[in-house]
């Protein structure tokens, strides 16, 4: 019985050396060990903040805020949000003031009457708001993608209004969750909120059909609710495909399939996906948790498994339901469906150094 106390005491002065010697000794460990203590150790980091102080007018969120996009150029944020009475509406922010009067929000975004259930993506180069429409009571609105300029007149449709499908010449949707435009001017469309369709659409900037990858599946470049999409500068294609929890990757040229996350997303499936401005993390909302996830972004030639970083934990029930981020600040900007607001996260100076001011 001895022995075994004398052990124990061995073993826990042995440890306390050890931790002692890793705070003020750490160079002289070796690499495996020192990288042990260095995460066994160390809380994880706040890398981003709520921004308590914007908007300054947020009695203008009146309904549901389905969806959020930056234009970083102009700095303007446009929300999209379903009223009561399934009017629906954008509304510009500048300098984190909310356009104040519906006939401004009409002339900063979009026209109001034309927009039921949206979800929208900014192409600031080409002066255009692109409008992803989703199924709406009434018979003329719903399938439909919607062209703007930024004065609200209306430029093209894709789609037929208020008529599902899942044609291609000419094209046709069932409630498409989002789109990305890049500054060439292609699109990528994710369309399977409704469950006919489970597709990834490239056009191009003419709406001619590039590539598709299209079928209800769990194999790779197959979908169960494919509800965002996002380009990086490395030519990777990333879509949420939140019915099979997991995030999958496609070369932006060719469509073809480079890998999948599946392994971060075991409670639920993600909503939304964007890169940060340096391309080094992702940002991923998951919906029923109210939760964002900073991911790692992995190299050129590797998709690997999805590492994350750090947590957003949001209050409850506030549902992330589509996000964007400022290419400027790098700011979050999360549309929360459940709480009927946009909120806004900021990077922690400290460890976004690279970002802009």
């Amino acid at each position: 019985m001895t022995r075994f106390w004398v052990c124990v005491a061995g073993a826990g002065f042995f440890l306390a050396f050890l931790v002692l010697h890793s705070r003020f000794c750490a160079s002289r460990l070796p690499l495996p060990l020192h990288f042990a203590f260095k995460t066994s150790w160390r809380a994880e980091e706040a890398l981003y903040q709520l921004d308590v102080d914007w908007p300054k007018y947020s009695e203008y969120f009146t309904g549901a805020t389905f969806c959020v996009a930056v234009d970083s150029l102009n700095g303007l944020v446009y929300v999209a949000q379903v009223k009561q009475k399934r009017e629906s509406e954008m509304l510009r922010d500048q300098n984190c003031f909310l356009a104040q009067s519906r006939r401004s929000a009409e002339t900063a975004g979009v026209n109001v009457s034309e927009i039921p259930l949206t979800s929208a993506r900014l192409k600031p180069a080409f002066c255009r708001i692109f409008l992803v429409e989703c199924a709406a009571k009434q018979r003329l609105y719903g399938h439909t993608i919607k062209k703007y300029s930024s004065f609200g007149d209306l430029v093209q449709v894709l789609g037929t209004p208020g008529k599902k499908g899942t044609g291609l010449n000419p094209l046709q949707f069932d409630n498409p969750a989002e789109l990305y435009v890049e500054d060439t001017g292609d699109i990528y469309i994710v369309d399977g909120d409704g469950g006919l369709n489970n597709r990834l659409i490239k056009l191009s900037q003419g709406f001619m059909i590039l590539w598709l990858h299209g079928e209800n599946g769990t194999g790779p470049a197959k979908f169960s609710i494919p509800h965002s999409v996002t380009v990086d500068s490395d030519g990777r294609v990333w879509v949420a495909d939140r019915g099979n929890k997991r995030i999958q990757v496609f070369d932006k040229d060719t469509g073809e399939w480079l890998g999948a996350w599946n392994n971060c997303f075991s409670e639920e499936g993600p909503s939304a996906v964007r890169l940060t401005p340096d391309g080094k993390y992702l940002i991923v909302a998951q919906l029923n948790l109210s939760r964002l996830l900073v991911v790692a972004a992995p190299p050129v030639g590797s998709i690997g498994d999805c590492s994350v970083i750090s947590t957003v934990q949001l209050a409850d029930q506030v549902l992330p339901h589509l996000l964007d981020i400022s290419g400027k600040t790098g700011a979050i900007y999360v549309a929360e469906i459940g709480a009927k607001q946009v909120q806004k996260y900021v990077p922690v100076n400290s460890y976004f150094s690279s970002f802009g001011s």
